[in-house]
């Protein structure tokens, strides 16, 4: 399949035949109310790394277009099936009636080590919002909780970037 770089993406439409050849994982990402334009952009980026089913964007937060969120995206935006929604309960309640398993990524006194997550599949990766996290009613919902060491003095790494560790973690099992 062909693969387009970062000034090709920028400026390329859509195209719906090369949308129909994406192989799309049984992984879905939902975004709690993500305030960054720049880490909403680089989870589109991750969602098209991975080629997810679909992004769930919840809540109060931007959503595309946006030139913000273009910039970081690369364009990957229009790319990626996306959905705005008013809340991530909601979209989480959807899911998990599908048989969706709903991962969420957050520190918590239930949370396992990314090392040991073992998901199945259609699943759901959660993030939430940078200063809260998931919300608490999202997390009940939860069939994992997971979260990754923090060895330094550090208490929490970038939305985003756990995103992508998790997400990868959760795809090696397809692309053996």
């Amino acid at each position: 399949m062909e693969k387009l770089n970062a000034k090709e993406l920028r400026k390329k439409e859509a195209d719906l035949s090369l949308l129909n050849k994406i192989k799309r994982a049984p992984v879905y990402l939902v975004l709690d109310e993500i305030n960054d334009t720049y880490n909403i952009g680089s989870l589109f980026r991750l969602a098209d790394a991975i080629a997810v089913k679909k992004v769930y964007l919840c809540g109060n937060m931007d959503f595309p277009p946006s030139s913000r969120i273009h910039k970081a995206a690369v364009g990957t935006e229009n790319w990626v099936p996306w959905e705005k929604r008013e809340t991530t309960l909601e979209v989480i309640k959807e899911l998990k009636k599908d048989g969706v398993q709903i991962i969420v990524v957050e520190q918590h006194p239930d949370s396992i080590s990314y090392s040991k997550l073992n998901p199945s599949f259609p699943c759901a990766i959660v993030v939430g919002n940078e200063t809260y996290g998931v919300k608490k009613e999202v997390i009940k919902e939860a069939d994992i909780i997971v979260e990754l060491p923090m060895l330094g003095i550090n208490k929490s790494f970038n939305v985003w970037g756990s995103a992508a560790v998790i997400a990868y973690k959760i795809i090696e099992g397809l692309i053996k």
